[in-house]
């Protein structure tokens, strides 16, 4: 991938899945997909959360892969220093800080939802920001957290105890590290390998609801 994050990046951009009701979203859900995927690989993902309610955004990497033709990612994953992972985790905390403002949604209603390597920003960056919540599906820690001074937001993690990509220790060693800050972690296994699988959605959609209640 060394050629293609040389090129100038693109923008963060998503496609947008409004609620099905007409009032005002009650909160808003971004979704990280992982290495050479894109954001139309997560349009599906709302459709079974049954959160008529909330607005969704499916987020677009800003490098696209060397190998995959229109995929993205979020950094290299082939070189050991996550070349572009510095300009992709600047480029997403000021795309979410600036969502409110084409929103209307605050980033403390806001969700931060990633799969794989957007697992990984989702805890990179989620971390920065005072948004309602995180959910890393796959993902894992780049690095180890600085301590915050303000309170962590609430954490799902979700991890197959069959993956072959991200092992099962790095869904661990977040879990164990990230408690270690203070952090509020909601931690769930399934026999299942590097995937999303159906039982995982009543498990994101009572996080969603939880997060929502202890915010009011």
């Amino acid at each position: 991938m060394e050629v293609e994050l040389r090129r100038k990046p693109l923008s963060i951009d998503a496609i947008a899945i409004l609620p099905k009701n007409p009032q005002p979203p009650e909160g808003l859900i971004v979704l990280l997909h992982g290495w050479g995927a894109n954001a139309e690989d997560l349009t599906s993902l709302p459709q079974f959360l049954n959160l008529p309610d909330w607005q969704f955004l499916c987020a677009n990497a800003p490098f696209l892969h060397p190998h995959v033709p229109g995929g993205r990612a979020w950094y290299d994953l082939e070189s050991s220093d996550y070349k572009g992972l510095e300009e992709s985790r600047k480029k997403l905390k000021e795309w979410l800080i600036s969502l409110e403002s084409s929103t209307g949604i605050p980033l403390s209603r806001t969700i931060l939802a990633g799969f794989s390597q957007g697992g990984a920003m989702t805890l990179d960056v989620g971390l920065t920001l005072p948004l309602a919540g995180l959910i890393s599906l796959s993902g894992y820690l780049h690095a180890q957290p600085k301590p915050e001074s303000k309170k962590l937001p609430p954490i799902l993690i979700v991890h197959g105890r069959q993956d072959n990509i991200v092992p099962l220790s790095a869904a661990q060693q977040a879990r164990s590290i990230l408690e270690n800050l203070g952090a509020a972690v909601h931690y769930q296994e399934f026999d299942m390998g590097h995937e999303i699988i159906p039982a995982m959605f009543p498990l994101m959609q009572n996080f969603v609801m939880e997060v929502v209640l202890k915010g009011r």
